[in-house]
């Protein structure tokens, strides 16, 4: 398969899989839902084909997947700060939905299909557990 066309495919799994988190997170109400997800995703997998097609075989794809976690880092850290009230934090669990969804998006964008669906699977069960109110 063409390169152009494997890397289209790629998006298009981080897409579906940033999706499927999202939905779930639109359903919980929380403010980084469908479109933020599929976004971040796409945006990860994106970042991860360039690097690894882009720039010739001289360039360091792990790099570029440094730079999507720090970035991934300070959404998160805005999610959290919007969510406080007063003592309370909250949003954790959604930073750490889009930090996850981040790290989906690059192992979708660097070909690893199966860990990117399972990890994605995975997380869907864990944002499905209910909270314990203690």
């Amino acid at each position: 398969m063409r390169p152009e066309c494997e890397s289209v495919l790629r998006l298009l799994l981080a897409a579906v899989l940033g999706a499927i988190i999202g939905f779930q997170r639109e359903k919980a109400g929380k403010p980084a839902g469908l479109r933020t997800h599929i976004l971040i995703a796409m945006g990860s997998a994106l970042f991860t084909v360039v690097s690894i097609y882009g720039f010739g075989s001289t360039a360091d794809p792990a790099r570029i997947a440094a730079g999507i976690v720090t970035g991934i880092g300070f959404i998160g850290a805005g999610v959290i700060f919007r969510g406080m009230r007063g003592d309370k934090v909250m949003g954790i669990t959604t930073a750490a939905s889009i930090w996850i969804t981040a790290a989906i998006g690059i192992a979708a964008g660097a070909g690893l299909y199966i860990i990117a669906a399972a990890s994605a699977i995975v997380t869907l069960v864990v944002l499905m557990i209910p909270r314990v109110k203690g």
